[in-house]
């Protein structure tokens, strides 16, 4: 059997992730099929930057944050994994999209060790990332993929070797919608906000009617926030802070069910994979499931170990990539803020 050991290091946002995964090819790497290889997880540890409540994080205080943290989660790691930088075939790290600041910050740690333990480097798409350990977690085959964190909403399909996007926000991202508004109410940031606003909704039961903003198949969110924000400040007497999240995240994840619903039907797919930190969130799991269960579908979604930002799900996406022969050369490793889950050739599938 053939084996690929890869070290991932991800730290586009507030999160920073190593991750250490085992890739077993029973019968070698095949050359023609889409790589399926049984996956051995050794490590997945994370170490988060929360700011006080109220504020939201910079991407310097990230970056300095990641700096003085990741020799630390390394060596956490490989004490996990019990296994040496020697079992290592190569080095994957996130090379966008993200924070400018953080994500310098960890490449320039991912282009030393490579350096100093003479292994290749894979530069990985933070999308794919969590597209790849979705799947590999789920067991779900060829979904639509809904994709909602602090910095992305999309929702992907795959088609020959490319995950294309069929719709997607045209201004903020969900969690950065969710975010904000805890801003606004001044809730913790630990765990994260999101979570946070996910409780105080469980506790809401009037729904306050919002701005729904569906443009055929992509989304807006800048609309709704700037009108809930408004409401929270100018009519506090009016709405108890639980009714305005419940009805925040009822209006926002039903945008999301419709534009899945409708990738669906076009693709004709029965399956959903609800991928990104806000994939995490149990009352969008709810509302998916119920679609896809009147569409004779299911719904896929990981929990808090893989849907928010870790190491091992670029250790996952890297592996694939280098097993198909697929390395960054150092002078390419630079990172960019700007990266499209389209612009990337995936290889490993047929």
């Amino acid at each position: 059997p053939q084996t690929v050991i890869a070290l991932g290091l991800e730290g586009s946002a507030n999160k920073l992730g190593v991750g250490i995964v085992k890739h077993v090819y029973p019968s070698g790497i095949p050359v023609d099929t889409e790589l399926r290889p049984e996956m051995i997880e050794l490590a997945n540890v994370r170490d988060t930057y929360n700011p006080p409540p109220g504020e939201g994080f910079l991407p310097r205080d990230v970056a300095a944050h990641h700096r003085t943290t990741i020799i630390e989660l390394l060596n956490q790691a490989f004490a996990e994994a019990q296994i040496t930088h020697d079992d290592l075939d190569c080095i994957c790290f996130t090379k966008g999209p993200g924070m400018g600041a953080p994500l310098q910050a960890v490449a320039l740690v991912a282009r030393t060790l490579s350096q100093l333990w003479g292994l290749p480097l894979v530069g990985v798409n933070h999308c794919v990332g969590h597209i790849e350990m979705g799947r590999a977690i789920t067991g779900a085959d060829n979904p639509v993929v809904l994709y909602v964190s602090g910095g992305n909403t999309q929702v992907i399909a795959y088609s020959q070797q490319t995950y294309r996007i069929f719709g997607e926000t045209l201004d903020i991202a969900i969690g950065n919608c969710l975010d904000r508004f805890a801003r606004v109410l001044k809730l913790p940031n630990d765990p994260s906000p999101g979570y946070n606003i996910e409780q105080y909704a469980k506790r809401g039961s009037k729904y306050i009617e919002l701005p729904y903003t569906v443009k055929g198949m992509d989304v807006s969110f800048s609309g709704i926030l700037s009108f809930i924000e408004k409401m929270a400040k100018t009519e506090a007497d009016k709405y108890t802070p639980e009714d305005l999240c419940y009805s925040l995240q009822e209006t926002m994840f039903a945008m999301l069910v419709e534009i899945t619903e409708r990738a669906m039907a076009h693709i004709g797919s029965k399956e959903v994979l609800v991928v990104g930190g806000v994939g995490c969130n149990v009352r969008l799991q709810e509302m998916m499931g119920q679609m896809a269960k009147e569409r004779n579908g299911k719904v896929f979604a990981t929990d808090m170990r893989y849907c928010i930002d870790n190491g091992i799900m670029i250790a996952q996406a890297g592996a694939l990539a280098f097993a198909r022969g697929f390395n960054t050369p150092i002078q390419d490793s630079w990172v960019t803020q700007r990266f499209r889950t389209d612009q990337v050739h995936v290889e490993w599938r047929t």
